[in-house]
């Protein structure tokens, strides 16, 4: 799907055709869609083809009069077992002399907040300010999805001395894995981000200078909160397990307990209902209330032994 938007009067407009000075999206395009990018608007092949593999790594190229930037954006899903996952998704933006695309094989959060005007202040005619302000917006969304993991492994915690099922264990795996995906994006998108802080590539304006300090800041910021988090998440993990292991060891000890202590009335009856003569008070109540004397000694002796 190919869309126009311009920036008219401060807002961001669809328009039927493109026009110099407007941003082109590209989402899950076709192939007559590819072949019309690289023919229509005489985009490099390679830079289309770049943007559209989701194995793409961040970085900044330039060939010719284009200008080739990949960065990951983070994406959020639930899986069919209800438990929250996050991951990334490389997005290309390129410069050309008339136009600025962004080509992403799958929708994006970042993409449709452009699209319905959720990014403040967005003027597809300055081209250097409209990236630099969609990497802020994605660095942006990093943090937040990063407090999202937060917020979620601390409920996970709460849950955590009554954990006994597995989808706990799975949420917590999965956080632990887009933290990894997080922090190895974030660290190629700050190397993309240093290569444009020079200036070589990608042609820099003085009122932009602010805007780029702050898009490093922030993806410096969200680089430690990742890093921290794993930390955090992966010592979880670790007091999960023992969690877990203790857990079962109680139920195992419970099982145990109720085990002996019906052996013991089955021992009693049992060794009275032998076809043997002279057994003391055997045609009185005595044995039953031997069996319950016994197993209410038994239950107290291992009562006492579990508190040591």
């Amino acid at each position: 799907m190919i869309k126009f938007y311009i920036t008219e009067h401060g807002l961001i407009k669809e328009i039927d055709a493109p026009k110099t000075g407007c941003w082109i999206s590209v989402v899950e395009p076709t192939e007559d869609e590819i072949e019309a990018l690289v023919t229509d608007y005489n985009l490099d092949s390679g830079f289309v083809k770049s943007s559209l593999d989701e194995e793409e790594s961040s970085r900044i190229e330039k060939e010719d009069d284009q200008t080739l930037i990949i960065v990951d954006t983070p994406v959020s899903s639930v899986d069919n077992d209800e438990t929250l996952f996050f991951y990334t998704l490389p997005i290309g933006i390129i410069l050309t002399e008339d136009y600025v695309f962004t080509i992403s094989s799958k929708s994006t959060r970042i993409v449709s907040e452009a699209m319905n005007g959720s990014i403040r202040n967005l003027a597809t005619q300055m081209k250097t300010r409209f990236v630099l302000q969609l990497l802020l917006r994605i660095t942006t969304l990093f943090l937040f999805y990063l407090k999202q993991i937060e917020k979620t492994s601390s409920m996970a915690e709460q849950s955590l001395h009554n954990a006994m099922q597995n989808k706990l264990l799975m949420q917590l795996l999965e956080l632990e894995k887009s933290l990894v995906y997080f922090s190895t994006s974030l660290k190629a998108n700050d190397v993309t981000i240093e290569k444009i802080n020079r200036g070589r590539v990608l042609k820099l304006y003085d009122e932009d200078e602010d805007l780029l300090e702050d898009v490093l800041i922030e993806i410096k910021q969200a680089i430690e909160m990742s890093n921290i988090y794993s930390t955090i998440l992966s010592s979880m993990m670790d007091a999960f397990a023992s969690v877990i292991s203790n857990n079962l060891n109680f139920v195992m000890w419970r099982l145990t307990v109720i085990t002996i202590l019906m052996a013991i009335p089955t021992i009693v009856f049992s060794f009275y209902g032998m076809n043997t003569t002279g057994l003391p008070f055997a045609n009185t109540i005595f044995p039953t209330l031997l069996s319950v004397v016994l197993t209410l000694l038994v239950a107290v002796l291992l009562m006492k032994s579990r508190k040591k």
